[in-house]
């Protein structure tokens, strides 16, 4: 076989197509025979395994029940989603696989019964170890899934039997649903409820008795009522009492007027002056003057002007003359003199506001008095008003308490009601049917087996020959040894016959022959 050599007397070794068909040929009956038996293996392997039932279920995850919070408020808050977040979708697949839902399963169906194997393997083991090992079991061949952009909940499980594998499915479901209204609906509400109910409608009727009794004890009149009208009075009175001692002070200034005002008035005064002559007097004046001038002349026809006795006339004469000028010089003035009224009003008025000042203080400590006692009837009333609005508050809490839990009794029944009919917010939207179909198909087997055939019968051949130290063409020898080879003598296994020529070239046709290179046909290049 000539062949082209490098530079160093060699070419490279790759490894091409015609190689892994050239391996197949050199170990075909491995090949066979390992493809056979794996084919045969798998095939007898489905033929006696019993077969595997698959049973299907479907939750749907809703909100259309919302349910009010159990609070002992009056409005209790209500959230309401049209939607169902993943978090509660999550939190309904938690509670599928939720230790005490399985373990109710497992016991159920029976999947912790003692078996043979299990008994003679573990000898020792117990009731709960086998409950235990079942639900970890049950745990990982249960199938849950949920389904993209649904609010629904894929559940499988497989089993030998395929009633069981039904029960399985319908157990869970029947379990979930009842820890589902276990978990969001605790048991109990009720009858809380109403005992609360009970013993607010006792205390108010306690209250309500007690009000009574007091109301009775008032004379039916409310204390807050009198409290009021008492203030009222309280005020007007106080109010006259304002007023009175206004008026005291203002009677009192009004007295000290009065009396200075007294003490400058006179009592009388002059009502009536006239001015005049007395016309009298001054007529006996004139009269005793003529008189007088006449007696005179008579004595100075007898007498001489000296003689003592005309003499003493005359001083008479100028006595009356002298009388009469003052009387014709001073006029009579009579005066006349009357009651001052002035003085007399001041007076009365005086007297009058002294009067006053008397009743104003009279009823000034009257208006006192009941003042005083107004204030004290008004503390009283006060502190029964607060005992009564104790009792009122009382009464009326004990009474919003009793409707409020009355409600709330109402709605925890109403909740009960739908509980026990199963208007959950998750409903079964496929019961588990009983599987008549096996889940694995002979022609899945038929494809399990030629493919298994295939991979291990490959490994195998090239396994051997991998282990196989011997050069079997040329190039392996320039690739391992990195020596020349100058001729190469193939030996032809043709029913045991073997030929060969010295060139290295052999007369088989190359079709289903073994060709293998002898070793001692190899001629090393001598320097």
């Amino acid at each position: 076989m000539n062949e082209a050599l490098s530079s160093h007397g060699h070419r490279p070794y790759s490894f091409t197509a015609r190689d892994v068909v050239a391996i197949g040929f050199r170990h075909q009956r491995v090949l066979v025979l390992c493809f056979v038996g794996v084919v045969l293996g798998v095939s007898l392997s489905a033929l006696f395994l019993p077969s595997k039932y698959r049973a299907e279920t479907k939750l749907l995850v809703k909100r259309e029940r919302v349910d009010p919070v159990v609070s002992p408020d009056q409005n209790a808050p209500m959230t309401f989603h049209d939607t169902v977040s993943e978090e509660e979708i999550n939190s309904e697949v938690e509670l599928i696989q939720s230790q005490d839902v399985l373990q109710k399963v497992v016991v159920t169906c029976g999947l912790d019964q003692k078996k043979l194997l299990s008994s003679i393997l573990h000898p020792g083991q117990t009731q709960a170890n086998r409950t235990d090992k079942a639900v970890l079991d049950l745990r990982s061949d249960l199938q849950l899934e949920v389904l993209k952009k649904t609010n629904v909940i894929f559940i499988a499980y497989e089993s030998h039997n395929p009633k069981l594998a039904q029960k399985v499915l319908a157990t869970l479901n029947d379990a979930y649903l009842q820890k589902h209204l276990d978990v969001h609906h605790p048991a109990g509400q009720f009858q809380f409820f109403d005992e609360q109910a009970e013993q607010y409608k006792k205390d108010m009727m306690a209250a309500e008795a007690q009000l009574k009794g007091f109301t009775g004890q008032q004379g039916g009149v409310a204390p807050i009522t009198m409290r009021d009208m008492t203030l009222q009075k309280l005020a007007d009175f106080n109010g006259s009492l304002e007023t009175t001692r206004a008026s005291i002070a203002e009677t009192e200034k009004r007295i000290t007027d009065l009396e200075s005002q007294v003490h400058s008035t006179p009592t009388r005064l002059t009502t009536q002056v006239k001015a005049g002559d007395n016309a009298q007097v001054l007529q006996n004046l004139k009269a005793t003057l003529l008189t007088l001038e006449n007696k005179r002349t008579e004595l100075l026809t007898k007498y001489q002007p000296t003689y003592p006795l005309v003499e003493e006339v005359d001083k008479e004469i100028a006595d009356t003359r002298v009388a009469l000028t003052k009387e014709e010089t001073s006029p009579v003035k009579e005066e006349t003199t009357d009651q001052n009224p002035t003085y007399a009003w001041v007076s009365s008025e005086l007297a009058k506001a002294k009067a006053d000042l008397s009743g104003f203080r009279a009823r000034e400590i009257a208006l006192v008095t009941i003042v005083n006692g107004y204030q004290g009837q008004a503390r009283e009333l006060e502190q029964k008003g607060i005992l009564q609005g104790d009792l009122m508050r009382s009464e009326k809490a004990d009474e919003a308490n009793y409707l409020l839990y009355t409600k709330k009794k109402e709605e925890a029944r109403i909740e009960d009601a739908l509980d026990r009919t199963r208007l959950l917010n998750v409903s079964v939207a496929q019961a588990p049917l009983l599987p008549s179909l096996p889940t694995r198909s002979p022609w899945v087997f038929a494809m399990v087996a030629c493919l298994l055939a295939v991979a291990v019968s490959l490994g195998v051949v090239f396994a051997i020959d991998y282990a196989d130290q011997s050069f079997r063409t040329p190039s392996e020898v320039m690739s391992e040894l990195r020596i020349p080879v100058l001729a190469a003598v193939p030996i032809h296994r043709t029913n045991g016959l073997r030929a060969g020529n010295g060139n290295g070239n052999g007369n088989g046709n190359g079709h289903g022959e073994d060709i293998t290179y002898d070793q001692t046909g190899i001629i090393q290049e001598r320097g």
